[in-house]
């Protein structure tokens, strides 16, 4: 598993069809709907569009690159399923977890010797 190169086809996010000209309009992509629209007609030298194309290869999608799975988990039941994996996954807390309960997870974690993506950063006095 370790010795697979991971190849990202596109590290550019895909930015909405005129979000630069308004600041009405965000960033996030819409698909262009319109019957003259330059970019849903695919002309040369406009924004791209996403498509299957751009999706990576299914053996490293959500590799890192020290060869670990990330998984994303939201309580401690979740962490406690993952206990056979711990050689294979890196947990990622999710970021709308208050401190007391991502204290309770990372404590569990360094029990099971499974590595946390986003520790809590400890503030000394």
């Amino acid at each position: 598993m370790k010795n697979l190169s991971i190849i990202k086809k596109k590290i550019k996010k895909f930015k909405r069809h005129h979000s630069d000209r308004y600041k009405r309009l965000k960033t996030n992509w819409r698909k262009p709907k319109g019957i003259d629209n330059c970019v849903r007609r695919r002309f040369k030298g406009r924004t791209l569009m996403p498509n299957i194309g751009y999706g990576s290869d299914k053996k490293t999608r959500n590799l890192l690159s020290n060869g670990l799975l990330k998984v994303k988990i939201y309580n401690l039941r979740e962490l406690k399923s993952m206990a056979m994996l711990n050689r294979k996954i890196s947990v990622e807390v999710s970021k709308n977890i208050g401190s007391l309960k991502k204290k309770k997870i990372m404590d569990l974690a360094l029990i099971m010797d499974i590595k946390i993506t986003n520790p809590i950063k400890i503030k000394k006095n």
